[in-house]
């Protein structure tokens, strides 16, 4: 009988904000250890926090990108737990009333559409960071991070599988770059996800879950779901039981293991911050933070598939802002269709980025040069070979598409005059070619117009090499 995997992530964003969410200190990343802990991260005695408006704001908007209700009156709460990098005994966070409730994130896995549901959306500072290397044998305690501001993003256990949870993640990741509450850099901890993993029979009610915690790639995220979920059906089929607990990926030896016995809400005794008081968000607000939004994936997927592009091109050109925004101006630039001008920026241009290490934030080939190229191999000037060439060559700052063609002499030849000689030439020295063509042998055929394509050394129009030839064969 068939086990059934249920996962529900909650995601740590942080937000783009210059100053923390409760002081003035920097949140700028790489500072020497405790270079950026001001009184209030400090936790010193006589300190008051003050909310920062811009953590605020973050959190309207991806409230409004995901369709969410935003609270009118939002309250702060204290997490009570002992940990070393927590001065204060105690986590800044939203309990009974977050900043968003609800909201949905749709997602694509192998073609199929599916809706994740949200369940909220809250603010709350980070903690230190322990420190355990190069102190011969004892910890530091690093303070940089503490009071850096995070929307901490709580989904339904609505996804059934490590590619739908790595879908989603990837979907969430791109949606907060978007509309720029956080950079997304994963390598700094900025985006990064634990995973609530638990099992059952279908149709069974839900089994218990482990959190699996802090998964800073979706690699990760990925093996660590799959791993917890075999681990939990052996241990059930071998008699055992699921122990709800914390857990962590050890990366190196791909598995995950015990770190602490689970918490539930009430070992955490939250009750509201009293130097905090609630928050009012006035429609008006929210208003303004709703007109200053950017058009948002969802809707330029549409408007994508309504010039003739496909649910995947769409959802692959929405992958980030700047690719989205990328596609769009080469798009306006040239005369080739959305189709053409798609299948290169998802394509070849994707992975020469990816080959060097860019994005498309900083592409390194201007949307005219694209733009350029696709015309001239729209009216058959280049090569499809040849135009791979040029954008190659583009992307390592080798000249204008223009210089780049007219110096390697990649200009094709598509007048069927100057390609008879070849054609003619190719005829005579092949017979048994055109024989074995006629005798209804396609690949000779294609024999012959890589003869002729080698004659030419590759500048001939494949179209027209194909017109010519057929013409002569017919008419000898």
């Amino acid at each position: 009988m068939n086990w059934e995997i249920v996962i529900g992530l909650e995601t740590h964003a942080q937000l783009s904000t210059a100053s923390k969410i409760f002081s003035g200190a920097s949140t700028a990343f790489g500072a020497p250890p405790n270079s950026q802990a001001s009184a209030v991260d400090l936790a010193l005695p006589g300190v008051l926090p003050v909310l920062n408006k811009g953590a605020l704001e973050r959190a309207i908007r991806f409230g409004l990108a995901v369709g969410g209700e935003i609270a009118t009156t939002s309250v702060f709460a204290r997490k009570n737990y002992f940990y070393p990098d927590l001065p204060k005994g105690y986590q800044i966070s939203q309990f009974e009333r977050p900043v968003v409730s609800g909201g949905v994130v749709d997602i694509v896995v192998d073609g199929a559409e599916k809706r994740v549901r949200l369940t909220r959306a809250h603010l709350e500072e980070d903690a230190g960071k322990s420190l355990h290397e190069d102190f011969h044998g004892m910890s530091g305690i690093d303070l940089n991070r503490a009071g850096t501001p995070l929307l901490e993003i709580v989904s339904e256990p609505d996804m059934r599988s490590a590619a739908e949870a790595v879908a989603y993640a990837k979907v969430l990741h791109g949606l907060v770059r978007w509309i720029g509450i956080c950079d997304g850099n994963m390598q700094e901890g900025s985006f990064r996800c634990d995973a609530n993993v638990s099992v059952r029979r279908p149709g069974a009610p839900l089994g218990t879950r482990c959190e699996i915690k802090n998964l800073n790639s979706f690699r990760f995220l990925e093996k660590a779901i799959e791993y917890e979920a075999r681990r939990q059906v052996e241990l059930i089929e071998d008699g055992g039981r699921v122990v709800q607990e914390t857990r962590l990926f050890d990366p190196d030896r791909g598995e995950t293991r015990t770190m602490r016995s689970k918490e539930e809400a009430q070992d955490y005794r939250y009750f509201p911050d009293p130097d905090l008081l609630p928050v009012e968000i006035a429609p008006a607000w929210i208003d303004q933070v709703r007109a200053a939004m950017p058009v948002l994936p969802a809707e330029l997927r549409t408007s994508f598939e309504a010039q003739g592009l496909t649910p995947y091109d769409a959802l692959l050109l929405t992958e980030s802002r700047e690719k989205a925004e990328y596609f769009m101006g080469v798009r306006k630039a040239t005369k080739a269709g959305a189709k053409a001008v798609a299948n290169w920026v998802n394509g070849e241009l994707a992975a020469i980025l990816n080959e060097r290490e860019r994005d498309f934030a900083n592409p390194g080939v201007p949307q005219a040069a694209l733009a350029r190229l696709l015309d001239l191999l729209e009216d058959a000037t280049v090569s499809g070979k040849a135009a791979k060439q040029v954008l190659a060559a583009l992307a390592d700052g080798e000249g204008s598409v223009d210089e780049f063609v007219a110096r390697r002499g990649l200009t094709q030849i598509s007048d069927g005059a100057a390609i008879e000689g070849a054609v003619d030439a190719v005829l005579a020295a092949n017979p048994k070619l055109v024989a074995d063509y006629r005798a209804g042998k396609e690949k000779a055929f294609n024999a012959l117009v890589g003869q002729v394509m080698r004659a030419t050394q590759g500048k001939a129009n494949p179209a027209t090499v194909t017109e010519v030839l057929k013409g002569k064969i017919s008419s000898s």
